[in-house]
């Protein structure tokens, strides 16, 4: 790992994806994406690709600056702003825009990683 590195993933969601979604919260279904399946993205980001395997969450600050349109092939990135190797902890820039190039979320995340390197 080292600074400056990302990592990327575009979904789109559909009217379906969001009846599910209120299904199994509760939530009343919207016409935009809600901001926990935005989220989410980062969490896959987080878990699976960078770090990967064995992270652990610490904190994720997100801010919302506009809403996500249904069925618009979203892009979510997190970059590797800091590596702290004798904690074992990475900090990381998070966004998300919608195809058009509107952001739809910012924010940081720190996370406890395996193997960071120095």
């Amino acid at each position: 790992m080292e600074v400056g590195q990302t990592a990327t993933i575009s979904r789109s969601y559909t009217a379906d994806d969001l009846a599910g979604f209120a299904d199994l919260s509760g939530a009343t279904p919207g016409d935009h994406v809600p901001e926990p399946l935005i989220a989410a993205l980062f969490s896959y980001l987080l878990g699976v690709r960078l770090p990967g395997s064995g992270t652990n969450y610490l904190k994720q600050e997100l801010r919302f600056h506009a809403p996500a349109p249904t069925e618009a092939e979203l892009t979510a990135t997190v970059e590797i702003t800091r590596l702290r190797p004798e904690k074992h902890l990475v900090d990381l820039w998070a966004r998300c825009v919608a195809p058009d190039g509107t952001l739809i979320c910012e924010g940081r995340s720190l996370v406890k990683a395996r193997d960071i390197g120095a």
